[in-house]
């Protein structure tokens, strides 16, 4: 069985058009569970955006209040890949020269149920490249210094019907 939710993008900005529906798809196989993100955003500037779940589903100001990272166990920030990460570090999308970004990312990290569900948080698309925690700047082991918050969106349940 499979649970779903989804996310619409929008840029509450009138700087950019940032707009998309990001989908997650969890799975659990055994006692692992995956949750498959994926979706289309559009209206980016092209070449890489960091891409992250914020621990809060608040876009009363805009991205700007939907807080930090999502970081239920106080890790450094790094790559998705990186044992040593916060759970909503989902790395980098790319944006092609149409500013269209194709999303296809499997990560176990970000459940949609149990306490450290992504369900009601956001999901933020950046201006700049996630460094991975590795770009030795202030700001790299915090938020990969992938600058303004150019699009995101709330996480909800996707009804089944």
């Amino acid at each position: 069985m499979s649970l779903k939710a989804v996310a619409l993008i929008s840029s509450f900005s009138g700087d950019n058009n940032v707009r998309g529906s990001i989908h997650f798809v969890q799975e659990t196989n055994g006692s692992t569970t995956t949750t498959h993100v994926k979706g289309r955003i559009t209206g980016l500037s092209p070449g890489l955006h960091g891409f992250h779940i914020h621990a809060l589903g608040d876009t009363t100001n805009g991205c700007n209040s939907t807080g930090p990272h999502f970081n239920p166990l106080k890790k450094d920030h790094g790559s998705p890949m990186d044992k040593v990460r916060h759970a909503g570090d989902l790395g980098n999308v790319v944006a092609g020269p149409d500013g269209v970004a194709e999303v296809s990312i499997k990560d176990n990290q970000i459940p949609l149920v149990g306490p450290h569900s992504i369900l009601g948080r956001a999901i933020v698309v950046h201006a700049d490249p996630d460094d991975l925690g590795r770009g030795g700047h202030e700001l790299s082991k915090s938020t990969g210094n992938a600058g303004a918050r150019v699009g995101c969106g709330i996480i909800g349940l996707q009804s089944s019907v």
